[in-house]
This record gives C-alpha cells, sequence and structure tokens, in this order.
C-alpha cells in the first residue's frame, strides 16, 4: 500500500530532488536530472520498481522526523522498544557526480536496523548488472550508473542490495549513493560527514539573504527554500513540480508529468523572488525565460525542458500501474503544443516586472517584447485551451483575454515610464478594445460576475486575478460580484476548485473530478484581504498552512474530506502562493506587484 504523498519528504541538489517516506524508503528518484527516467519508482508502483529502504529492522512509520534547521537535511527517527534511532538524508549541492547521503546515528540502546536497496531504471523497467568493484557495489544499465559505498558489507541478491546490522548509542553508519554516466568511470563519492557539513553550510548562507519582515516567516522560509530546490541549477530554470503523474484524484486519469517550467508560473515567482530579497534567484529566472522563449512568437510553448528544450512529447509507461491504481501514467507534456494566449501576457509581465525592479535590462528583451506584441495583436482574439490546459475544444476564455489585455498594458506602461520606443497609441487602442470585449462579452450582468469563458455558465477562480492585473480594481461592483460568485459556487469546505469540470457539459474533456486547488485557494485569500476582510482572508490562510504537511510541503491539491494531499509534490506553483499571500496580509506585496494597478483603468467603454 502506497504511503500518502503527505507522508514524504523531499531531498535535493538543484539538479533533481528524491522523495523519502515515514517509512524509511526512498521511492522516488530520477537520475541525473529532475525529468530524467526515475532509478527509484515505487511511488507509482510498488517495491518491484525500485527502492532504497533504510529502517529499524521492526520496520513501521517513524516516530517523528524535521528538517535540520531551514536546511533540506532530512531527520527521521524511530523509538523502538530496543532504543532510539535516527536517519540522517541530504544530497549534497553538486559539484560533478551526483550523491545521495544517508547516515544511520544511534540516540539510545542497540536498534536492529536493515536496508534494502532495488535500483531499477528506465521507471522501474531496466535491471541493472550488479557487481562488487574495490569494495563498492555498482550498477550499470546502459548510461546509467551508480556506485554504492557503505560502512558495512551489502548483500548481493541478483539485483538487489541488502544488509542487517545493529547500531548503538553514539555510532554512526553511512551510505553514498553516486551516480555518473556509465562511460565516466568510476567517481570519488563524497565523503559523508563532510557532504553533510557541506549542504547544511550551502542552505544556511541560502537561507541567510532572505529578506522578510512580514508573519509567518519560517513558513515562507521553508516555501522559498523548496522553490530553491525545485530549481535547475546550470540553467536557473524551476520546475512545477518533482513528480509525474501523482493523481488529481485517487484511482482517477488526472495524472500528469510536471518536471518542466511553465512559463506561467514566471511572473508570480518573479514576484516572490523579488519580494524576498532573492535577486539573483530572479535574474537567472529572467534569463531562462528569455532564452526559452527566444525566436518566432509563433513558436512560443506553454512550457519548456529544464534547459529550454521544446520537444516535450507525452507518452504513457504501461508498467506502472501508477499511485493507488490512478493510470496512466505519464512522461512528457502535450500541453507544450497547445494554445494558452495567457501565457503571451505573464511573460510580458514578468519581463516588465524585472525591469520595475531594477534588475539589468537585456539588451535584446524589449525587442523580442515587440515582436510578441505584434504576433498577440492577431491572435488575441482566438479561442484557445486556457490557462487550466483542456483537451477539448478551444474556448474564448476570459483570463486568457485579460492576461492579452495585461500584455498590452504593459508595453504603454513601459513606453511611459521608461521611454522605451514603440507605436504607444496603437497598444493603447487594443489595450481598450480588448477591455471593451471582455466586460461585453465576458460578464454575466444577471448573475454579477465574470464567467470562465465567453457564454460560459460555469466560472473559473483564476478571474480573482482580474485585479492584480490591473483589469479593475478590487472595488469595482463587478469585482465585489465576481469574487461572491467564485466563493459561492468553486468553493468546497472553506477552499477552492479552480473550475467545475462538469459545468457547460465538460469543459475540459476529461471524465472524473479532482480536489480543491492550493494555488487557487491562497489567490482567495488575496481577493478577501484586498476586498476589506483581512479576518477571513487570515482564517484561510491558516487553514492553508494546516494542509501543509509536517515538513511544510504543499502538492498541487487537497482533499478536504478525506483529509489528504493530491497531484504532484512538492508543487512551485502552491508554494509560490504561499509565499504572495502571506506578503499581501503582511502588507510587504506591493512593491514587487507583477502587474500594478494604476489609479486609472479603461472601464468597458474605453474611457
Amino acid at each position: 500500500m502506497a504511503l500518502r504523498i503527505e507522508e514524504y519528504g523531499m531531498l535535493g541538489d538543484l539538479h533533481t530532488a528524491a522523495l523519502v517516506g515515514i517509512d524509511g524508503s526512498i521511492d522516488w528518484l530520477c537520475l541525473p536530472r529532475f525529468d530524467s527516467p526515475a532509478c527509484f519508482a515505487a511511488l507509482l508502483g510498488d517495491e518491484r520498481h525500485g527502492n532504497w529502504l533504510l529502517a529499524p529492522a521492526a520496520g513501521g512509520t517513524c516516530t517523528r522526523r524535521r528538517y535540520r534547521g531551514d536546511t533540506l537535511i532530512l531527520e527521521t527517527e524511530w523509538d523502538t522498544p530496543e532504543g532510539s534511532v535516527r536517519v540522517i538524508d541530504a544530497m549534497p549541492p553538486r559539484s560533478g557526480a551526483a550523491d545521495l547521503v544517508r547516515i544511520v546515528e544511534g540516540v539510545s540502546g542497540r536498534v536492529p536496523m536493515r536496508t534494502v536497496m532495488r535500483l531499477r531504471f528506465g521507471y522501474g523497467h531496466v535491471e541493472p548488472w550488479v557487481r562488487r568493484e574495490d569494495g563498492q557495489i555498482v550498477a550499470v544499465a546502459g548510461p546509467d550508473a551508480t556506485w554504492l559505498a557503505s560502512d558495512i558489507p551489502m548483500e548481493l541478491d541478483d539485483t538487489t542490495e541488502h544488509a542487517e546490522f545493529t547500531v548503538s548509542a553514539g555510532q554512526r553508519v553511512c551510505f553514498v549513493l553516486t551516480y555518473r554516466p556509465s562511460h565516466e568511470g568510476r567517481p570519488v563519492p563524497v565523503d559523508p560527514e563532510a557532504g553533510i557539513a557541506e549542504t547544511e553550510q550551502f542552505w544556511n548562507e541560502w537561507v541567510g539573504h532572505l529578506r522578510y519582515e512580514g508573519g509567518w516567516r519560517d513558513a515562507v522560509c521553508r516555501s522559498m527554500t523548496t522553490l530553491k530546490a525545485l530549481t535547475y541549477a546550470p540553467t536557473g530554470g524551476i520546475v512545477a513540480a518533482a513528480t509525474t503523474s501523482l493523481p488529481e484524484e485517487i484511482g482517477g486519469v488526472r495524472n500528469w508529468d510536471y518536471r518542466f517550467c511553465w512559463l506561467r508560473d514566471a511572473t508570480f515567482t518573479l514576484q516572490a523572488l523579488l519580494g524576498t530579497g532573492y535577486i539573483d534567484e530572479a535574474r537567472e529566472w529572467r534569463e531562462w525565460l528569455l532564452r526559452a522563449v527566444a525566436g518566432n512568437p509563433a513558436d512560443l510553448q506553454i512550457l519548456y525542458g529544464l534547459d529550454g528544450t521544446r520537444w516535450i512529447p507525452e507518452f504513457t509507461i504501461d508498467w506502472l500501474p501508477g499511485y493507488e491504481g490512478s493510470s496512466p501514467v505519464r512522461t512528457g507534456n502535450d500541453a507544450s503544443g497547445q494554445l494558452q494566449l495567457d501565457v503571451w501576457g505573464e511573460v510580458l509581465g514578468g519581463i516588465h516586472l524585472s525591469r520595475k525592479a531594477g534588475l539589468e535590462p537585456d539588451a535584446s528583451a524589449w525587442e523580442l517584447q515587440r515582436t510578441m506584441l505584434d504576433y498577440l495583436e492577431g491572435k488575441w482574439d482566438e479561442p484557445d485551451e486556457g490557462l487550466w490546459e483542456i483537451r477539448s475544444e478551444r474556448r474564448h476564455f476570459v483570463h486568457s483575454k485579460v492576461l492579452s489585455w495585461a500584455g498590452f498594458d504593459k508595453a504603454v506602461e513601459s513606453v511611459e515610464l521608461f521611454g522605451l520606443d514603440g507605436p504607444v497609441d496603437k497598444w493603447r487602442a487594443l489595450r481598450d478594445r480588448i477591455h471593451r470585449d471582455i466586460c461585453d462579452r465576458g460578464y454575466d450582468a444577471e448573475r454579477g460576475t465574470f464567467t470562465q469563458f465567453y457564454g460560459s455558465k460555469g466560472l473559473d477562480a483564476a478571474l480573482l486575478l482580474l485585479p492584480q492585473v490591473g483589469f479593475l480594481p478590487w472595488h469595482d461592483p463587478r469585482m465585489l460580484g465576481t469574487v461572491e460568485a467564485v466563493r459561492r459556487e468553486l468553493g468546497h469546505d472553506g477552499y477552492l476548485l479552480r473550475y467545475d469540470p462538469s459545468a457547460d457539459g465538460g469543459v475540459d474533456g476529461l471524465p472524473g473530478g479532482e480536489g480543491v486547488f492550493l494555488a487557487c485557494s491562497f489567490w482567495l485569500v488575496d481577493a478577501l484581504y484586498s476586498t476589506g476582510r483581512p479576518d477571513e482572508a487570515n482564517e484561510l490562510f491558516e487553514r492553508l498552512l494546516a494542509v501543509r504537511n509536517d515538513l511544510g510541503l504543499l502538492s498541487e491539491e487537497f482533499d478536504p474530506r478525506a483529509g489528504r494531499q493530491l497531484g504532484n509534490v512538492p508543487q512551485a506553483y502552491s508554494h509560490v502562493g504561499l509565499v504572495n499571500s502571506a506578503r499581501h496580509l503582511s502588507g510587504t506585496h506591493p512593491a514587487t506587484s507583477p502587474h500594478a494597478v494604476r489609479e486609472q483603468q479603461p472601464d468597458d467603454e474605453g474611457e
């Protein structure tokens, strides 16, 4: 039986991530990168698909666990009849080969321990050739190779490495798993004690740059550490999550691969980074963004690989049964080929935000923006798949239109604030035309709310973002009505669904449902606060904090009735939402708002 999603903690080295369960088993690890095939894939199957167990021989879940301070060093402890033991797990920041360090530390008594490692490359499909070599155990399969160094002798049983041993109080037993491409030969493993020390120093120094004086500092710090851990250091790209195919509904088909970089996340992520003092990370993310979108704007994708790769075909992995039988298991993401017009606005807003924040201007950035604006001018009035990546017919989604409006609005503001050259009168006219179109066709006057798409009876939590991009002020009656309608119709035990999948005859073309969407619930926090209900906003924020697991991690969604997390984990969008809502509630948000609301906005007559 699989552990619950919230029962996993994350390790990471800024290239990839591992998930460690409360039973001491590493059930997910992709090497050498986030998007590489997993060598431990038990998360989406069982132990036959690869895992590394290190725990008391009696088994069972841990008594307690925690991250060491603000670091990504995980300490898991068991109290047993024979004594207490601690397992210390870390992935030192990578300088060459990838290392995974596990140290067993006796706390009291004498505790019998057991370790079993089953390496299965290719998402659990490929059994490696395993042999001993110079005191280490080597596993090779095609391009992949690992070396296991340990303080105790390991036994080999076909392709399984295992051992039983006893640890006494004060004793430490170390293991280091090192990955390197098989053609590069044997690596020198990190010294385990030095690796832990280096990991602790790295994270402590990084957290020391946090500039945040608002409330809930510990939660903000853990979320920022998680965002950093989801960063691919060689390029500065930030993956949406560390996993693939964790379901949005247990047993359902809404299982997607999130180990890629979404352009939509750019502005909100920049907002969180700049608002907490991480200027270097913001600059690196901005530079990744500019490289990824360079070229013909007609070829713009909504998501890219860690290094800007465009080709991300979607496949199903038939030999993996899926998390709690939720199939299919997918790799790649066909949404990379969709038309989602809001992305142009998000990219334009992200570049504008970085310029307003004082990041050194890129000489080609404005040229790129103008090219994107030319393309958007001819596309904004077309239907698209929208930000939720529907897999049915295209529609005129209101959020997509609003972000198209925002792209031209930021272009006008760029000319006004920075003296940049461009056809500002044409952009003003386009901005006002789009504004009128949305207010005429995307607003239901009888219900007093904007709708999910033109003519829709359904709603969309993304409508809560309209004031954040400057489309209308929060106090506008149309926005007040929209906030109430979204809260009423998409509310679920106080949280928010992102939309109703059954509305309008099934908007997304997929069977089944899903949990409440955590990022959208943070948007509701912002909406409540901005419409003069700070007490309700604080109450909802505290409820959302309680959704985090014991290590402070959030997945994509939550099932309030079952009380469990759903979707891929840890989810960058959820943690960005937490940080930005904390900044809202603490009054530290406006200085780095991605689309600052100006005093005068065009109304639905374009005045």
